[in-house]
């Protein structure tokens, strides 16, 4: 008797482990600003799970349990450059750690502007990151989630999409439309770990620049995909944590878009630790920066009551 109750418990286990987290595509059969080529997603785990040519974009999602679920959710951009996402790093490890504090963690495996399929490289990883949060809305209800707070976090590349769409959350392509369109982009707030900011020469992530608009772009592009140029006082209330050592994104990218939202008179909140580097992720065992995700809770407390 006491093997089936255990083995009746294990059962319950699994099935409410896989009921909480589950994979949703963005679109549809072929997503838009896309042709079917054939072409094969990438995959390669050494330590971090590395995702490449995403050809079918997809939310994962990661529900807490009913009994601590505050109703806040966090939509999260994996970094890599816009040429790779760092899945798990980046991505479910947070998903999970955020489940554990009560909030909904939904990661988003957005297309890459490097992939051959794509007829409008540039404008792909906007128009998923804005389908991302407008399903979060459309199943708000189903996962128990207050559609007013539902946020974004985004790491490097990840933070740059992140602050695209908290600045660009308008921005329309011509495309078919469907019900899920009419719901709104726009963060309520936004998480900023390291971001690529800015695509102009002082502070550039040329990597990021580069592959997303390529190497020869046109001032134009330039300056719109050059996040601290484009806030406003509609952009939502932002969190930046940066290194002061980061060598692979300067810290003048979160110093940038910081002094853009003061000017502005948006809600921001900058936090600089002298040691780090890039892609610290959980910044376990390299210092102060270790605690970063406790002052990142009491700041989401703080604006979303």
């Amino acid at each position: 008797m006491k093997k089936i109750l255990t083995l009746v418990f294990l059962y319950m286990t699994i099935s409410i482990s896989q009921a909480q987290n589950h994979i949703l595509p963005l679109w549809e059969g072929t997503p838009p600003l896309q042709t079917d080529m054939g072409l094969k997603e990438e995959a390669t785990q050494e330590g971090i799970l590395r995702i490449g040519n995403v050809q079918t974009p997809s939310i994962e999602v990661y529900l807490p349990t009913r009994q601590i679920a505050t109703g806040k959710a966090v939509v999260i951009f994996p970094g890599g450059g816009y040429s790779i996402l760092a899945y798990d790093w980046e991505g479910t490890d947070f998903a999970k750690w955020l489940n554990s504090q009560g909030i909904a963690g939904i990661v988003v495996k957005y297309r890459l502007p490097r992939s051959k399929s794509l007829t409008d490289p540039k404008e792909v990883p906007l128009l998923d990151a804005q389908r991302a949060i407008r399903l979060v809305r459309q199943h708000a209800s189903e996962w128990d989630i207050d559609p007013a707070q539902v946020g974004v976090m985004g790491f490097s590349a990840g933070g740059h999409l992140a602050s695209t769409l908290s600045t660009q959350y308008l921005h329309e392509i011509d495309r078919k439309k469907d019900e899920v369109d009419a719901l709104s982009a726009r963060p309520d707030f936004s998480i900023l770990v390291y971001p690529v900011i800015s695509f102009r020469d002082a502070a550039v992530h040329s990597g990021s620049r580069n592959n997303l608009i390529g190497e020869n772009a046109p001032q134009e592009l330039i300056d719109r995909f050059s996040g601290e140029l484009n806030v406003n006082s509609e952009t939502p209330p932002t969190f930046l944590v940066h290194a002061q050592d980061d060598k692979g994104v300067p810290i003048e990218n979160s110093l940038l878009y910081y002094r853009a939202l003061h000017q502005q008179g948006v809600s921001a909140s900058l936090h600089i630790y002298p040691t780090g580097g890039h892609g610290f992720a959980f910044g376990l065992g390299k210092g102060a920066v270790e605690s970063w995700r406790d002052v990142l809770l009491a700041w989401i407390k703080e604006i979303t009551p």
